[in-house]
């Protein structure tokens, strides 16, 4: 079995930092800012925006590199970039975007989509 590699793998890394870059980004809008606004407590912001800044910066760097390892079109990555500035978008790009296509092994070792009619039990 060959090693895997951040190539093999940058889908899940870019599902990985979008999710988390995604609650970071609703607990930013959600919790921290009413918290800073309405309790007085800025500090809440200021460590909430730099995780989710430094999120964001990876999540985006993570984007370019699946852009073009995996030979994104422009289209498919424009769209993950715009979900990641509006909350909640990105779970739903994860949902639609992100996910690659199962695949099972038929006779011979060739490798097939699997589809909901063709499922091997």
């Amino acid at each position: 079995m060959p090693k895997s590699s951040f190539l093999t793998n940058s889908v899940f890394y870019l599902r990985l930092f979008g999710f988390l870059e995604g609650v970071s980004y609703v607990v930013l809008v959600c919790i921290a800012m009413p918290l800073k606004y309405m309790a007085d407590a800025p500090r809440a912001v200021q460590v909430v925006g730099m995780a989710h800044g430094l999120l964001f910066v990876a999540f985006v760097l993570i984007l370019a590199h699946v852009k073009v390892a995996r030979g994104w079109p422009w289209g498919k990555t424009s769209l993950a970039f715009i979900a990641s500035l509006i909350p909640f978008a990105i779970f739903y790009a994860d949902w639609v975007l992100f996910r690659e296509p199962a695949t099972e092994n038929i006779g011979g070792g060739k490798v097939a989509q699997a589809t909901p009619d063709r499922i091997v039990r």
